[in-house]
């Protein structure tokens, strides 16, 4: 049976589901992560309720189908369903590793106590973080243990190319492909991981356990 690491294993390789107006229902690979993957009008709920529900569920929402799993009304039932938060519906980035050094010099963070470090291990696990002149760039692994990158660019640094080089390095320290969230609305965001090499693969709602 398929599961959602194979799912987003076969995605950061470039295979994503089939484009046949589906939804798959599959378990959590833990108990912090549930949530709604969007593709290419596929989408895959990923909860330890009863995947009869979630059918019926989306079978109720007034929309069209391919949108259903990410409608507004959907979502309220499944945060209700499982008592989760949520924050917003992201953009789903992958970049491919590179080889060779990072474009620019990093230190890494050795101080577990970091506040990055400290934030980033709510959400993922094997957290490293590393900092630049002016920026922090942070990975660990995230929904079904895919490896996930964040970076945070000091104010008075902005605009000059800080953000790309670090998420470009990013993707020099590791062997496998790396996820990026990012939400749609954050323009200046969405367009320093492109630049950096990493595409849009569809989105995603992170269920948050209380």
């Amino acid at each position: 049976m398929e599961t959602l690491r194979d799912i987003l294993e076969a995605a950061g390789r470039g295979v994503l589901p089939p484009a046949d107006g589906r939804t798959t229902v599959v378990a959590q690979a833990s108990h912090r992560d549930a949530g709604v993957l969007a593709f290419t009008a596929h989408a895959v709920v990923f909860t330890d309720e009863d995947p009869q529900w979630v059918y019926d569920t989306l079978a109720a929402v007034e929309c069209d189908a391919l949108a259903a799993p990410m409608n507004a009304r959907f979502l309220t039932a499944l945060l209700e369903r499982t008592g989760r938060t949520s924050e917003t519906i992201d953009a789903m980035l992958v970049g491919p590793p590179l080889p060779g050094e990072p474009p620019l010099p990093l230190k890494e963070i050795t101080d577990g106590g970091h506040p990055r470090i400290v934030y980033a291990r709510r959400r993922r696990d094997d957290v490293r973080a590393w900092t630049a002149e002016g920026g922090v760039l942070v990975m660990g692994r995230g929904i079904a243990g895919r490896l996930e990158v964040s970076v945070e660019v000091d104010e008075e640094v902005r605009h000059r190319g800080l953000g790309r080089l670090l998420v470009t390095a990013a993707r020099h320290l590791v062997t496998e492909p790396l996820w990026a969230q990012v939400a749609p609305g954050n323009a200046r965001s969405m367009r320093t991981f492109q630049a950096a090499g990493y595409r849009p693969v569809g989105s995603e709602a992170l269920l948050i356990a209380g």
